[in-house]
């Protein structure tokens, strides 16, 4: 895999992109698979799962038409939807069809197929990418398409890895996130370039820490994490988030957190963008 970077807005990004990945076919077969595992569902919608998420999202919007963008098994609105019963209209898309097939299991409404193609015959007060466009050919387009469906003032919310974290300062390409099915690199900088022709950033901070994932690809010195393995981390972390007894780990995780924030440090850069 080849990372290369533009001279002229420092975007990293992979060339040339494997058909697979391009196309969006490996969302409908091993994407999919893994989505639907049973350790990807029920960190996914265990109720601490998009606990940052959330609070980011009702300080900014507190009702209105929601439209998340690779929605994958829809879990983020089911939480939405549950916390906050009657306040968002919210509707999920997404190119891998199983998953979506879950979501409307859990009464998450979807649309189906090529968000860049797909006439919404609508408008959106918010429109979310949580962990979504380091996956995209064309991010651009998608972030033009976005403006083109929110309501005036409308807001759009991303999370992408942090490309500028301690994580990949001490890892570099032994870190797991830098693989396959991420396209896309970026950091504060070259995310603030995407943005700035449709979008004004209203708020821009780094978020979550994982020392377990940081200790794991140290020791494993680059190999490849499976799926499978990707599942049972997240199995494992969702029952020390959810287990009482470990609230005082949590309390200094937070801070640990908190203090890698301040310096730009954290894993995921988020963005909440305004329209303009």
């Amino acid at each position: 895999m080849k990372i290369v970077q533009c001279p002229t807005c420092s975007m990293r990004y992979v060339d040339p992109v494997p058909a697979e990945f391009a196309l969006g076919g490996y969302y409908n077969t091993e994407g999919a698979k893994y989505y639907l595992s049973a350790d990807k569902l029920a960190s996914d919608y265990a109720p601490v799962r998009f606990e940052r998420e959330l609070c980011l999202f009702r300080q900014h919007c507190r009702q209105g038409a929601v439209l998340d963008v690779g929605c994958s098994s829809g879990a983020f609105l089911f939480q939405l939807n549950k916390r906050c019963a009657g306040e968002y209209q919210i509707c999920g898309t997404d190119v891998s069809g199983p998953p979506l097939d879950y979501a409307q299991s859990q009464g998450v409404p979807v649309v189906r197929g090529n968000f860049l193609e797909h006439d919404f015959r609508k408008r959106f007060d918010a429109i979310t990418f949580w962990a979504v466009l380091e996956h995209l050919l064309e991010p651009k387009r998608f972030l033009e398409k976005t403006a083109s469906l929110l309501k005036e003032g409308g807001l759009c919310f991303v999370l992408v890895p942090n490309m500028s974290s301690l994580a990949v300062r001490l890892l570099g390409r032994r870190y797991r996130y830098i693989y396959a099915q991420h396209l896309n690199y970026f950091t504060g900088r070259s995310m603030r370039r995407l943005v700035q022709s449709r979008f004004s950033v209203i708020e821009n901070r780094t978020t979550h820490f994982n020392p377990i994932v940081i200790w794991q690809d140290w020791r494993g010195c680059g190999g490849e994490v499976s799926n499978r393995e990707r599942g049972e981390l997240l199995r494992k972390t969702t029952g020390y988030k959810e287990n009482p007894l470990l609230a005082p780990v949590r309390f200094g995780y937070r801070m640990t957190e908190k203090i890698l924030s301040a310096f730009g440090l954290a894993d995921n850069l988020v963005f909440v963008l305004k329209r303009i």
